[in-house]
């Protein structure tokens, strides 16, 4: 495989470098898989500014963080398990309870829904059956929450799909293997 290194702030676009400032002063250091989509600082602040809006959907922050694992370890993403294990306990989940999520055996009827709905998305291509769907919305979602939940899983499959497509160090502590 050819080498994919990651780029310093010295590397990248002008820019990128605003975001790069971003994430160092925010998280004390800019990860190394958002330093990589940085090559493209068009990718990076696309990437920026749909996690943001995200963030105003209709999954709070400890529901995406279970989600981006769900993902993560459908798409089998390491760097993600990584950094998204570390996000989730921030978001008040417990490690053993990000290892349930990530295996669809969480003991909550409205993860076991979620989690099938985002392998059906996964492993069909985007098709969730209409018994699943109602299943859904028998949580009390509607439709918005459906379209945010496919965005949720857009979002975190293209971070685990760049990481799959240039294997770059994991700068997180690793998750444990299910």
């Amino acid at each position: 495989m050819r080498p994919f290194p990651v780029p310093t702030i010295d590397e990248v676009g002008k820019e990128a470098k605003p975001i790069f400032e971003q994430f160092q002063k925010a998280m004390g250091k800019m990860p190394n898989l958002y330093a990589t989509i940085g090559y493209s600082a068009n990718a990076l602040s696309a990437y920026t500014q749909y996690t943001a809006q995200q963030a105003r959907g209709s999954f709070h922050s400890r529901e995406r963080e279970a989600v981006y694992l769900i993902v993560s370890q459908l798409n089998g993403c390491r760097y993600c398990l990584a950094s998204h294990t570390q996000s989730a306990i921030k978001n008040g989940w417990k490690e053993e309870e990000t290892l349930l999520l990530r295996a669809g055996t969480f003991p909550e009827k409205k993860w076991e829904v979620i989690y099938q709905v985002i392998y059906s998305v996964i492993e069909s291509k985007g098709e969730v059956s209409e018994a699943l769907q109602d299943d859904f919305y028998s949580l009390g979602y509607k439709e918005a929450a459906l379209i945010d939940l496919f965005a949720l899983i857009n979002v975190m499959s293209f971070t685990n799909y760049v990481f799959r497509l240039t294997k770059i160090p994991i700068d997180f502590p690793e998750a444990k293997e299910l």
